[in-house]
């Protein structure tokens, strides 16, 4: 009796840890299915190249879908980078949002690899408006553009540019050191269009750099693209992460511009309602309140302006009470504009 009080002890107790080892791992698949719901791998075709991204429905999607296009600011990639936890903010705020990665950058293709072209890159956005307008769920009369730091300029002038953007949210943008001149007969916004529409933008005059850190905390024996000791912090945090495809290295290829070019001269051809989420105490070269606050006070569309304290990457450290104070007041802007 005693034998067969423990034979039945143990079936018993092996069961329960079957159970356990069963229940566990479809635990597991169910989280690992609910992740890939979320969002499904999207490419689409630019300047020659296949940028990668990521498609993000709402839980209730339909056919008629607003829908947010995001790419990230300065050599940064869409996974693990904060750029990936803003989409998801939005997706759970009733929109669509496209997020992909720059052409040379990420999981995009293009050569040389870790190259930066503003205006490459600008067209990023053009190209995926095209790409996103072709997806069943989304509704193409409700497409708002949103960038940071470098890529809010690269947003702003898709806004200024591209009839089919219906609002544009610039968060920490880089206008530049020096305010801009007026564009008094309309030729460098020409030249800005004309350069943007190009199929081939690198058959432009242009210019390259060669290949350099992007943070360094030895200025003096390795120079690098930023300088500043919170860039360093940040990079190197959400960079260093595993799987997030970021490399410290960076080299540019700059397209010959006319005299006095600045992008903010192009304020006021702004097509759609605009939000700024500034860093009024900003401290990133390029990124100077003062110029920011000239282009928003020469913008005619409707606009909003939102001060985060913080510095630049103040509401790009996840999760914290500024992404939260920034994410809120970017959805609120969204659903009054795009739904």
């Amino acid at each position: 009796m005693k034998n067969s009080t423990i034979i039945l002890l143990t079936i018993i107790t092996g069961s329960l840890l079957a159970c356990n080892e069963i229940q566990n791992s479809m635990e597991k698949i169910e989280s690992e299915k609910t992740e890939t719901e979320i969002y499904r791998d999207i490419e689409f075709e630019s300047q020659g190249a296949t940028l990668r991204g990521r498609l993000y429905l709402p839980e209730h999607k339909s056919n008629n879908c607003p829908v947010v296009i995001m790419a990230h600011g300065f050599t940064t990639t869409i996974n693990g980078m904060t750029a990936d936890k803003y989409a998801q903010k939005f997706r759970e705020a009733g929109f669509a949002v496209a997020l992909y990665d720059h052409r040379n950058l990420g999981i995009s293709d293009g050569e040389p690899r870790q190259e930066i072209n503003f205006w490459v890159q600008s067209r990023g956005y053009i190209d995926a408006i095209d790409f996103i307008t072709n997806q069943p769920e989304i509704d193409e009369n409700k497409i708002a553009v949103w960038g940071a730091s470098m890529s809010s300029r690269e947003a702003f002038l898709a806004g200024t540019t591209d009839d089919r953007v219906k609002a544009v949210v610039t968060m920490i943008p880089a206008f530049g050191e020096e305010i801009p001149k007026e564009d008094k007969d309309g030729s460098l916004f020409v030249f800005a269009k004309e350069t943007l529409l190009n199929d081939d933008i690198m058959s432009l005059p242009h210019t390259t750099t060669e290949q350099m850190p992007i943070v360094s905390t030895d200025q003096k024996g390795t120079p690098s693209a930023l300088t500043d000791l919170t860039a360093y912090n940040w990079f190197i945090e959400y960079g260093g992460r595993f799987g997030t495809h970021w490399e410290n290295v960076v080299s540019f290829s700059n397209i010959e511009v006319p005299d006095d070019f600045n992008l903010g001269q192009f304020a006021g051809q702004l097509k759609a309602p605009i939000l700024m989420v500034v860093a009024t105490n900003d401290e990133m070269n390029g990124a100077n309140p003062k110029v920011t606050k000239y282009v928003y006070d020469n913008i005619n569309q409707p606009k909003e302006w939102v001060d985060i304290d913080g510095g630049h990457f103040g509401l790009l450290y996840y999760p914290s009470l500024l992404f939260d104070k920034s994410s809120i007041a970017q959805i609120d802007f969204l659903s009054t504009y795009l739904k």
